[in-house]
């Protein structure tokens, strides 16, 4: 429950609580420039070098092979090729806006077939293309392989495998062929993107521009500012986002509860509100317990065997329920305080958290993950 208190607790700092409501965020943290945004791209390729983790001869590995062999001049037929060195991989990287010809990126492999591990091997020149089917770069180079894999397979072998060695990257391992246009300004407006759309962060954003820029700023929606160039900016578009992006705005948060039930998290900001409800809890604890007796003959027995028989015992055990009157709860430190008084476990406190929002008690928005 500690555990749970913290965590409550600081999602409501986070979120901007009353000892930190003066505090703001840079526009820059808080939204993106529409047209300066990053692509995907991604290819088909070979690794090679893998002394004998590679693919199990799979038809796409082969043929595979076999182009690569025939880009180069060389005819061999399939039947006589073997993929125990080679992986087919996908090749993936993300390229930002205004990055130019000749720039390096990251790159991410990962296997496609059955190769056992990707420690060791070099991918073969690979090109990579964008959702418009042209190659905007080219990748190669030795892996980085952030585990491990080693041992012997099959009965009575043992292996040890650490985090994942079919997945490899390559820092700097892809080169920009391609430039891929991107425009921000249009007809001397640039838009803001708001990250979390909100129609009050939204309205604050815009108003803070038009502070230091008077009358140039207006939130279309919950996510687009459109911000009018001066013109005295005119010639200097990249100067003017900048002073765009270091004014400081306070956003507004909402009120929500944030519940992970694999891992029993739960997150709250710092808005909550619990209106006046009463909670019970209790549990029932059910303990079953299976045992294996000896049943013998007696002494002298002339026909009578040793038997194995089961015995099962079951427990069930519930907990005494009590009834808390809850008083109108204001912030996240009265919650997590009158909360805490009951002395559940967080998988607990996730069920009352539903109970209290179908009952109307709670005013946030519950999110479970």
């Amino acid at each position: 429950m500690r555990r749970f208190l913290l965590l409550l607790i600081l999602g409501g700092f986070l979120a901007g609580g009353p000892a930190l409501l003066a505090a703001a965020s840079r526009i820059k943290d808080l939204a993106m420039i529409a047209g300066a945004r990053d692509n995907q791209l991604a290819g088909y390729g070979l690794v090679a070098g893998l002394a004998g983790d590679g693919d199990k001869n799979p038809i796409e590995t082969i043929q595979t092979i076999a182009n690569m062999l025939q880009r180069y001049g060389l005819t061999v037929p399939i039947t006589t090729l073997s993929s125990k060195n080679v992986a087919v991989v996908m090749v993936t990287a993300d390229i930002q806006a205004f990055v130019k010809t000749g720039a390096r990126l990251d790159v991410t492999v990962s296997s496609l077939g059955d190769a056992k591990s990707l420690q060791g091997g070099v991918l073969v020149q690979t090109p990579l293309l964008g959702a418009d089917g042209k190659v905007y770069a080219i990748a190669q180079g030795a892996l980085s392989i952030g585990g491990l894999s080693a041992g012997a397979d099959g009965a009575g072998g043992a292996s040890v495998q650490k985090n994942h060695p079919t997945v490899g990257t390559i820092v700097n391992g892809a080169l920009v062929e391609r430039e891929i246009p991107a425009t921000v300004v249009s007809d001397n407006h640039l838009e803001l993107l708001l990250r979390d759309p909100d129609f009050t962060s939204s309205s604050r954003m815009a108003a803070a521009v038009n502070v230091k820029f008077p009358s140039s700023a207006l939130a279309v929606d919950s996510t687009t500012v459109r911000v009018r160039m001066p013109q005295d900016w005119a010639g200097s578009p990249v100067d003017f986002i900048s002073q765009v992006e270091t004014l400081e705005v306070s956003p507004d948060i909402p009120a929500r509860v944030i519940i992970n039930e694999r891992t029993g998290t739960i997150v709250a900001t710092a808005r909550i509100h619990i209106s006046n409800c009463a909670v019970s809890h209790g549990n029932v604890t059910i303990s079953i317990a299976s045992t294996q007796d000896v049943s013998q003959p007696t002494a002298l027995s002339q026909g009578g065997t040793t038997q194995v028989t089961a015995h099962t015992d079951a427990k069930i055990k519930e907990d005494k329920g009590t009834m808390v009157a809850l008083p109108e709860l204001p912030t996240v430190e009265k919650v997590a305080s009158a909360l805490n008084a009951l002395g559940v476990t967080p998988r607990d406190m996730m069920s009352m958290f539903e109970a209290m929002k179908e009952a109307g008690a709670l005013q946030a928005e519950l999110i479970m993950r």
